[in-house]
């Protein structure tokens, strides 16, 4: 079993506890996709299913980092309607701070955090492209209740399994 210590280090951070909390409290009543735990892990998992399979070279600890972090600035949206990849990128700078990752895996996580919401190529940036493709590919719209009110685009609604 590898050892994830700076994710052990993210999720007991009182920065990423507290985000997480007000995160489920605002999205309590939501009816569309939350970001919670949940997803999170969902994300870090689909990605480094990825990795492996596409043999990316990427490490699990820095996949498992951006998956965690990527929507820790939506309460921020919520709260001061500020971008959630702007916030979540200022917030996971500081929670990273306090990680054993160096100043370049640093920069990559937040790189990749701070456009996770941008349509990209892989060949811009193979790590921020694997974070934003398995957000994607780790939710269930085919069996969401709100659906036909969601606002995202068909074209990025997963309707199968194996997108």
């Amino acid at each position: 079993n590898l050892q994830m210590k700076n994710i052990d280090r993210i999720i007991n951070h009182p920065l990423f506890i507290m985000s997480m909390k007000k995160i489920h409290d605002y999205e309590i009543d939501r009816v569309f996709c939350c970001h919670g735990i949940e997803h999170s892990l969902d994300v870090a998992r689909v990605a480094y299913i990825t990795n492996l399979e596409q043999n990316l070279g990427f490490q699990k600890e820095m996949i498992y980092a951006a998956a965690l972090l990527h929507d820790i600035g939506r309460w921020r949206q919520y709260e001061k309607n500020i971008p959630h990849e702007e916030a979540g990128a200022a917030l996971a700078a500081d929670i990273l701070e306090d990680t054993a990752f160096s100043k370049e895996a640093i920069g990559q996580i937040l790189a990749a955090i701070g456009s996770h919401r941008e349509k990209m190529e892989m060949e811009t940036d193979r790590f921020a492209y694997l974070l934003y493709e398995s957000d994607k590919k780790s939710r269930t719209c085919w069996l969401c209740e709100a659906q036909d009110t969601c606002y995202w685009p068909e074209t990025q609604k997963n309707r199968t399994v194996s997108n």
